[in-house]
């Protein structure tokens, strides 16, 4: 652990897998567009990886593209590949699902707590901002600013996501640390543009990156304010 520097003003939050159950609310949703052709025994795990591999493809494609058609192709591409035929519904469930996707089951009080340390929040995210709000109300209000791909015109790992970010809440990267579960995208960005960071490690198997090491590695998010003590960031 080698948290140090000035207390930052903010916090900036990863969402999916971060403070939202991305992983599980994604099988559950794609386990829905999978049981209206349950004959075809396509297990949800081929889906996903489809899925995820298209997506990341796309997010990096000029032109920008909204979070919502994006997610839609790639299911389509995803679907067909494995001999699926796709709907417009497929992508309302989808889309459905991630925003009524909940945090995980530390993140609200934890949230709290960071408040009440003094902290001011923010959540950068690689989604449009009608799909996100379904997941911030279920925060308890502690969320200050929401930034999303959306606003930006740019995904993660994309630095332009994270420069408009930081001219939005009126920082340098001298006055956050952000707090991420991602490393291709999250992590990937914090190497390259040279922020703070803590990866939040819940044990999903998503490898660390090799050239790089966040500044801290915890489990879950009710390890970050004991992290904060000790450079004396209590309040």
């Amino acid at each position: 652990m080698n948290l140090s520097g000035q207390r930052p003003d903010w916090l900036t939050f990863d969402c999916y897998g971060t403070l939202i159950q991305w992983d599980e609310g994604l099988l559950a949703a794609v386990q829905t567009v999978l049981s209206r052709h349950s004959e075809a025994g396509i297990d949800a795990a081929a889906l996903i990886e489809g899925y995820d591999r298209y997506e990341h493809v796309l997010e990096q494609t000029p032109p920008h593209r909204s979070f919502r058609d994006i997610a839609g192709t790639a299911l389509k591409q995803a679907m067909e590949e494995l001999g699926l035929p796709y709907a417009a519904r497929d992508i309302t469930t989808l889309t459905g699902g991630i925003s009524a996707m909940p945090p995980f089951a530390e993140v609200t009080e934890t949230l709290g707590v960071l408040k009440g340390m003094g902290f001011r929040l923010c959540i950068i995210s690689n989604t449009d901002d009608d799909i996100i709000a379904g997941n911030v109300d279920q925060m308890g209000g502690h969320i200050d600013r929401v930034i999303t791909a959306e606003q930006a015109q740019a995904y993660k790992p994309s630095p332009k996501i994270f420069e408009h970010a930081h001219a939005a809440l009126g920082v340098t990267k001298a006055d956050i640390v952000h707090i991420c579960a991602s490393p291709h995208l999250d992590l990937a960005a914090a190497r390259d543009m040279d922020f703070r960071c803590v990866w939040i490690n819940r044990g999903t198997g998503r490898d660390p990156l090799p050239d790089y090491t966040p500044d801290a590695e915890l489990a879950t998010l009710d390890k970050v304010p004991d992290l904060f003590a000790d450079p004396g960031w209590t309040g």
